[in-house]
């Protein structure tokens, strides 16, 4: 009996092992040259990119077990009970000279900026995981298709390479519509695995600074990590973005946790007219992952923001707070310190010049419980 349990699980092994190596979800891992670059920098230690402050993920058993028991309950909400709707999205004013922002949730957005068309993080398929069966499904509609409807893109920027912010499906439906795509480090071997020409990749490390197209391109750092397998944690970079016109600054956070590179980011390239920082999936048990809504805020004013805006909620269940609750919390915090956020519905443009005075509409609150 023994032997054939043995048996079944090197079969199990191999199957899996095939798996990864042959669904191209997975990406690619960089190559040994990328590698022996990499080593070079103060950033990267025995073959794995670590955060600026020494973090390490640890749950114990207890952890663990209550995890599961909250997974199995379903409790506090964690998904809406009816399908989040997607506003009809008006391509007029995508489209036009203004400068504007549009949310598909989550960290998925459509930045226009000097005209220049660009998508952040856009994960726009229907669920966050490498297989279909197992993962977070998106609480609106697939809105993957809107990838036809939209105008040519000029860039994508890529925070980090999981699941829910780079998406397999999405960048093989976007990658012949693009002109250039920027990354971290590492994560460009995904995209030519894909189909999308070296050519058409710039990889940054933190503080690295470019220009495109009259822009100041700026990847910042972040406390987070990566890996889209078992095997390759850590093996390509995680941050955010600033982008700067002459008439607009604008910066987004990527994941991680509270630190103090966001004063340092404020300092180099504050003030911003707007702040897109993460404030969902957090959780007790990995504290330096994910910030909470309050240390959102706080981020916010450390980087010298002017107008904020919640994201990394609003589209997946990643963690086992209620849906609601980030942006419930982050509206509280801004009104005691005087911050003004904005929330837009899932697929309203809101344009980026003036005084930000877009009402916010508790519209989570009309999805049906």
């Amino acid at each position: 009996m023994l032997v054939y349990l043995l048996l079944f699980l090197v079969v199990l092994l191999v199957f899996i092992v095939l798996f990864i190596n042959i669904n191209p979800v997975f990406g690619c891992n960089p190559s040994k040259k990328q590698k022996e670059n990499f080593s070079q920098l103060d950033n990267y230690i025995n073959g794995k990119f670590i955060n600026p402050e020494t973090t390490k993920l640890n749950m114990s058993a207890s952890d663990y077990f209550s995890m599961l028991k909250e997974n199995i309950s379903g409790t506090n909400d964690r998904n809406p009970k009816g399908q989040i709707p997607v506003s009809k999205i008006d391509w007029d004013k995508v489209k036009s000279e203004e400068d504007s922002l549009t949310w598909f949730g989550h960290s998925a957005f459509l930045l226009s900026i000097d005209n220049k068309k660009m998508l952040v993080d856009p994960m726009l398929g229907p669920v966050a995981s490498p297989v279909s069966f197992i993962g977070s499904k998106r609480y609106s509609e697939d809105i993957l298709h809107l990838i036809d409807e939209m105008p040519p893109i000029d860039a994508v920027f890529i925070t980090h390479d999981h699941y829910d912010h780079l998406d397999y499906p999405s960048i093989k439906k976007l990658k012949n519509k693009v002109n250039h795509f920027f990354v971290p480090l590492g994560v460009g071997a995904h995209l030519i695995d894909w189909g999308v020409e070296k050519e058409k990749i710039t990889e940054l490390n933190w503080w690295d600074e470019t220009e495109y197209q009259g822009l100041t391109v700026v990847f910042t750092p972040s406390k987070h990590f990566s890996g889209r397998g078992p095997l390759n944690r850590n093996s390509t970079l995680w941050g955010g973005w600033v982008i700067l016109s002459e008439k607009t600054r604008f910066y987004t956070s990527g994941d991680g946790g509270y630190d103090i590179h966001f004063k340092e980011i404020g300092k180099k390239y504050g003030p911003f007219d707007l702040t897109l920082i993460e404030g969902g999936q957090y959780d007790r048990r990995w504290p330096w992952v994910h910030m909470t809504p309050e240390q959102s805020v706080q981020a916010h004013i450390d980087v010298n923001g002017r107008n904020t805006m919640l994201i990394h909620w609003g589209a997946f269940t990643l963690a086992y707070h209620g849906w609601t609750e980030p942006i419930e919390r982050a509206l509280k915090a801004s009104e005691k310190s005087g911050v003004n956020m904005i929330a837009p519905k899932i697929g309203e443009t809101v344009p980026l010049e003036g005084e930000f005075t877009i009402p916010t509409s508790p519209w989570w609150t009309e999805v049906k419980k």
